[in-house]
């Protein structure tokens, strides 16, 4: 394995250990101290989304107000920062609340399928034999974590289960919906605007400079983590990790996400999590290793167009 290799699959497998660990966090500041979900939206958008327009600006050496001077690419921008970047943000994070990180992410997991199901509609074309078992898997996992295998009563809310698989299509709808934009815009940009745009309406909502909730300094480090580790070091380091590797084997590594928000939520705060939440989680995780397989022609010669959509669904979370 070459130094570029070595160094693509570290800052991969970093960038999911930092995502998983910002979802335990963010369960941290709603269960234990009571902070709002809006509210903490809005910081953490407005301030990654400041940080990664800087980013494209001054790295990226991109006009950051050029894509609002085309009328429909600011019009498709916009309603991915509705429909996409709020509605993935606000579903994960709420689900987080609802239920635990660890839950919460495994769920969110299950949005490939939701992907693969769409291109399969749109191409007028059957699943494919991996597809089809990778749904049955999604469908099996999605029963165990949320039933423990007894179909007469849930182990989590109707509430929460409705936002766990209100996450997953957002994430499906976030990860399809720009990809013309993806291929004329740095990534950097298109997530900056979306995160900005996000975190004013959050803001509207829950002004930022009202700030519920009991805060002592596990709070406001943990707020800090959410923004700085959790959305702006991760989205760097996946990015970079794809130009390295590529965006098939980032994505694989970036699979220990859920893994990552489990073991820390179990060990900080306790969530219990038994052999059967197990063992659905590992059946919807697998899902992404069944739907990444490409032939070598189409993974080893990827278009701009894939890869920047590949770096942009990266920071779903």
């Amino acid at each position: 394995m070459g130094g570029n290799s070595i160094k693509g699959t570290a800052l991969a497998v970093m960038a999911a250990v930092l995502w998983g660990v910002s979802g335990t966090f963010g369960q941290f500041l709603f269960q234990e101290r009571g902070v709002d979900v809006v509210w903490l939206l809005s910081i953490r958008m407005l301030g990654a989304g400041s940080c990664l327009l800087l980013l494209a600006k001054f790295r990226e050496r991109t006009s950051i107000l050029g894509i609002w001077k085309n009328r429909k690419d600011a019009v498709t921008l916009a309603t991915f920062t509705v429909a996409g970047m709020l509605a993935v943000q606000y579903t994960y994070f709420a689900a987080v609340q609802e239920t635990n990180a660890a839950t919460a992410t495994v769920l969110q997991y299950a949005g490939p399928i939701f992907i693969a199901g769409y291109l399969a509609i749109i191409n007028r074309r059957l699943p494919v034999a991996r597809e089809f078992l990778a749904l049955v898997l999604a469908v099996v996992g999605v029963f165990l974590l949320v039933t423990h295998g007894d179909i007469q009563r849930l182990a989590i809310s109707e509430w929460g289960l409705f936002l766990g698989l209100a996450s997953a299509v957002a994430l499906a709808i976030y990860t399809l919906q720009p990809v013309k934009l993806l291929s004329r815009y740095p990534a950097a940009l298109i997530i900056g605007w979306a995160m900005i745009g996000g975190g004013l309406i959050c803001g509207i909502i829950k002004a930022p400079w009202h700030a519920a909730g009991r805060w002592d300094w596990p709070a406001y480090l943990s707020t800090v983590f959410i923004v700085i580790f959790g959305t702006l070091i991760p989205f760097y380091a996946y990015v970079t990790a794809v130009k390295l590797i590529g965006g098939q084997k980032a994505s694989l590594l970036a699979s220990t996400e859920p893994l990552a928000a489990t073991i820390l939520g179990v060990l900080w705060l306790h969530t219990p999590f038994t052999v059967i939440d197990w063992i659905g989680s590992i059946c919807i995780v697998s899902t992404v290793f069944l739907l990444s397989r490409r032939k070598a022609s189409d993974a080893d010669r990827p278009t701009a167009q894939r890869q920047r959509t590949r770096d942009h669904a990266s920071t779903r979370n």
